[in-house]
């Protein structure tokens, strides 16, 4: 059998309904790991999903409970056909944001997969069920063509990622024998534009935080209190513009990166960010008026409020306040220092008189902690997978140093040593996190092609040799 004919049987999987039939069992699965009743829907994702189907490609799997208490299981499979052979590790999350049953277009249920023309609608298809689905289908076509897969895999999927993948670290540190491969290949994430085959070698780490000023208890009449009582809105809305401009400029020195690389900014300046149909469009000089959009949100940092709340916006009344918080976020790629962020900000707060701002920890469910890793772009591996892509799509592979969001990707380069090879299925307009979640099917049948052609050229014996990656630390 040949190349050719594993990717036919990746195609055929697809286009007679196999992959959208196995998609829809697990989009009603309802994996919401932010919910603490999900916990048992957490483990039958693995129990009656995702085992099954990785016994069926001649896998054994072990279910790994996780140490943090109300953390979601992990699933790791193994197929071992000669110990001498490369071991790929994969991987997935099955868990998914909350639904938000309420929100969605008429007529819509995130766990009821709906297709309207291109975009198949549920939640999870896009993040992630879609797409290591994608990457089972298309290895079981490998499999099917050549018999066996030519290499040893290896496949974790965890539950816990939308959490902050909490426990993740704790899991592999504690059986790194166990997780130890010589390359990581998974998918998750948008591609730069629908029709762009793309790899990306790690992803930005993220900090999540409440700025809060608590000035009284209860709010007193406007009228008889305005201009005599400070306002915690006015107060903490003044803080933020102290340390990013009107533009999102950040402004604090100690939470920018290194400087960029000219290697790196001439690879992102030719990147154009293209997030597809009904997409939001970009606004010009947004963030540092210096970096084109591909360098802003692959190639440095940035800072955003994603609520800002002071009174009751629901129902206003005429009274100050006694308190507001803003719920923020850093973005950060690998040569940041992310230690320094919040003594740099409590300075920078105390300096400009705003001692009474106070930085707290994020509610739960928003830790939004992940470190920034990456593999260089000049890891024989990185270089190997972009043929691997090209072979089948026949387009330039665009190349990206890290994804604009975040993944426990420093697990797999840091803790495991490993060259990171994401490929993603999706596109930045998919409504990941929000209601009406989608992915477009064109993009996902391109996507079974390649990965099965990935999975091919894994067998073929011209992969890298172990120990000579030079990825980044």
């Amino acid at each position: 059998m040949t190349r050719e004919t594993a990717i036919a049987n990746a195609l055929l999987c697809f286009d007679e309904g196999i992959y959208l039939e196995i998609l829809a069992r697990r989009v009603a699965i309802p994996t919401e790991s932010q919910n603490p009743d999900r916990l048992p829907d957490l483990r039958r994702y693995l129990t009656d999903e995702i085992g099954p189907s990785f016994e069926a490609m001649g896998h054994t799997y072990e279910i790994i409970d996780n140490p943090v208490a109300g953390g979601g299981p992990v699933l790791l499979a193994e197929r071992v056909e000669d110990p001498a052979l490369p071991i790929v590790l994969g991987y997935g999350h099955g868990d998914v944001i909350l639904g938000y049953e309420d929100q969605w277009f008429e007529g819509l249920n995130p766990w009821v997969i709906s297709r309207d023309g291109d975009k198949l609608y549920g939640r999870g298809t896009a993040d992630n069920k879609g797409q290591h689905t994608i990457n089972m289908c298309a290895m079981a076509a490998a499999l099917k063509a050549r018999g066996r897969l030519g290499f040893n895999s290896k496949f974790m999927v965890e539950t816990g990622e939308e959490n902050g993948s909490a426990g993740m670290a704790e899991i592999v540190e504690a059986n790194k024998a166990k997780f130890a491969a010589d390359v990581f290949i998974a998918s998750d994430g948008p591609r730069v534009a629908p029709d762009k085959p793309t790899l990306f070698l790690g992803a930005r780490g993220a900090r999540n935080f409440d700025l809060v000023v608590d000035l009284r208890d209860g709010g007193h009449h406007s009228g008889n209190w305005g201009g005599l009582l400070a306002n915690p809105g006015v107060i903490l809305a003044h803080a933020i513009t102290s340390f990013v401009s009107s533009r999102g400029r950040i402004k604090i020195p100690e939470w920018l990166p290194e400087p960029m690389k000219n290697s790196t900014r001439s690879l992102l300046a030719d990147i154009t960010v293209d997030a597809g149909e009904n997409a939001p469009e970009i606004d010009p000089g947004w963030g540092d008026p210096y970096l084109g959009p591909a360098q802003q949100v692959y190639g440095w940092n940035s800072f955003d409020i994603l609520a800002f709340k002071t009174g009751n916006p629901e129902n206003p009344v005429n009274a100050i306040p006694p308190n507001a918080r803003a719920h923020c976020q850093i973005r950060f790629i690998q040569g940041s220092k992310p230690d320094e962020f919040f003594p740099a900000l409590r300075r920078h707060l105390d300096a400009n008189g705003f001692s009474v701002v106070a930085i707290e920890p994020p509610p739960p469910g928003n830790t939004g902690h992940f470190e920034a890793s990456r593999t260089e772009t000049d890891d024989p591996w990185a270089i190997w997978a972009t043929a691997a892509i090209e072979r089948t799509s026949g387009i330039k592979t665009t190349v990206i140093p890290q994804l604009g969001g975040s993944i426990c990707n420093e697990i797999f380069t840091d803790t495991l040593g490993l060259a990171s090879l994401w490929i993603p299925h999706s596109y930045a307009a998919c409504s990941q996190h929000a209601p009406n979640e989608h992915i477009l099917l064109s993009e996902a049948r391109d996507a079974i092609a390649i990965m099965a052609g990935v999975y091919w050229d894994l067998g073929e014996g011209n992969t890298p040799d172990v120990g000579v990656s030079t990825r980044a630390r």
